[in-house]
């Protein structure tokens, strides 16, 4: 069967042993089928109390000690993963299937193929309320933004992403929708002469606080929102479009002291 990138993947018939080295996808497997998690990366934080292996980062995972772990399957991410890594893994004879999700029907796409063919699991509840959820989002207009993801230097969300459809999808409109990066580096002066209605400030991949990052945009309102329900595609999504749309409507416009 093949993955999100059209990459054929040999899944045994039965899958008892998984490896995530995607956050969301962790969370995605541990809620689903919780024995099924043989190891996860560092960066892993939910669910809860989570108690695997680990295996170091999303960007530089330990290939040997997946590869120790015995997994039926791998599970990665085209844009969370390098190339590289995911070649090595392939080059030690594991199975490892890729996602690739840019907006909110892909997700419930890509998750759905994932858990039956990837992991062979049925279909969790979670995942037919989560598309009930996002399917009863009224969209109400919330005017042009600005979506920091980090500073020093800063960048933006861009074209072409999964945070950027979701916040569409909620009645934002990314100032940076039209532009030929997905994550542009783009100087503070530049975003301001945007003339943005809002800055949208995640606490991930960046942790945008009260303190930090509202200051630079004074007169903007500013919503500071929760980056794992903003990026993340997995049992989040049940919760994700009230979450947000009740984080969105407290920003309020920062003054310079």
């Amino acid at each position: 069967m093949d993955d999100d990138l059209g990459q054929h993947v040999e899944v045994p018939r039965t899958v008892r042993r998984v490896v995530s080295i995607v956050p969301s996808l962790t969370e995605t497997v541990a809620v689903t089928a919780p024995g099924l998690l043989a190891g996860a990366t560092d960066w892993c934080t939910h669910p809860a109390g989570l108690d695997v292996p680990r295996i170091r980062g999303t960007k530089n995972p330990d290939v040997a000690a997946i590869a120790a772990l015995r997994p039926d399957v791998v599970l990665a991410n085209e844009e969370e993963n390098r190339a590289a890594d995911l070649a090595a893994m392939r080059d030690a004879g594991l199975a490892v299937w890729v996602t690739r999700v840019r907006t909110v029907p892909e997700a419930f796409t890509s998750l759905l193929r994932m858990l039956t063919a990837a992991c062979r699991l049925d279909v969790p509840g979670w995942l037919p309320a989560a598309e009930r959820a996002w399917a009863g989002v009224s969209g109400v207009p919330r005017g042009r933004a600005v979506v920091p993801i980090w500073r020093r230097p800063w960048m933006v969300v861009g074209r072409d992403t999964f945070t950027g459809d979701v916040l569409s999808r909620l009645g934002v409109v990314n100032a940076y929708a039209g532009h030929d990066e997905r994550y542009p580096k783009v100087p503070l002066d530049e975003l301001l002469a945007a003339t943005p209605d809002l800055v949208v400030l995640p606490d991930e991949p960046y942790l945008f606080t009260a303190d930090d990052g509202p200051e630079a945009f004074p007169g903007v309102p500013a919503a500071l929102v929760n980056g794992r329900l903003l990026t993340w595609y997995g049992p989040s999504l049940v919760d994700a479009p009230r979450l947000l749309t009740a984080q969105l409507d407290t920003a309020a416009p920062h003054r310079s002291l």
